[in-house]
C-alpha cells in the first residue's frame, strides 16, 4: 500500500512538473501593418495601420503561435531564440515554420519607452506584418 502511495505522488509531481513548464499565453490584436520587398529586394514602407481584432495564441505546452484570422494561421516553433534586451526593447524572438514547412522568424516585442505597448512580427521572406497587441486574461 506504501509502494503504491508513492507511486501516486511520483506521478502527481510530474504532472505538475510537467504543467508549470509550459504555458499558454493569450493576447489580441488592436491593428496591424506590413511592408513588403520590391523587385529590387529593398524593403518598403510601412502601410497605414489599420484596426484588426485577432486573438492570438503562444502556446508553450504544444510549441506553436496560432494567429485566428479569416485563414488560421499556425506556425510550429522550431527554437526559442535568446530574449534579447536593451533601454528601448524587450524582445522574445521565435524560429518558427508554417504547415509547408516554410522558415519565420516570429518576434514579440515590448516597446519600453512607448509605455510598453507590445507588438507581434512576422517576418515573412518577402513582406513582414506587425500586429499591435495586448494580453488577454
Amino acid at each position: 500500500m506504501k509502494y503504491l502511495k508513492n507511486i501516486c505522488i511520483i506521478l502527481c509531481l510530474v504532472g505538475i512538473t510537467q504543467y508549470a513548464s509550459g504555458q499558454v499565453y493569450k493576447f489580441q490584436t488592436t491593428g496591424f501593418t506590413v511592408s513588403e520587398k520590391n523587385e529590387k529586394g529593398v524593403w518598403g514602407k510601412w502601410s497605414d495601420f489599420q484596426e484588426a481584432s485577432l486573438v492570438v495564441t503562444l502556446d508553450t505546452n504544444k510549441n506553436r503561435i496560432i494567429i485566428y484570422s479569416q485563414e488560421i494561421q499556425l506556425y510550429e516553433i522550431v527554437n526559442y531564440e535568446e530574449k534579447q534586451d536593451n533601454e528601448n526593447d524587450e524582445i522574445f524572438p521565435f524560429s518558427c515554420r508554417n504547415d509547408d514547412g516554410e522558415p519565420f522568424l516570429i518576434s514579440i516585442i515590448t516597446r519600453k519607452k512607448q509605455g510598453n505597448r507590445k507588438q507581434l512580427y512576422i517576418n515573412h521572406k518577402d513582406a513582414i506584418i506587425a500586429y499591435t497587441i495586448i494580453n488577454l486574461k
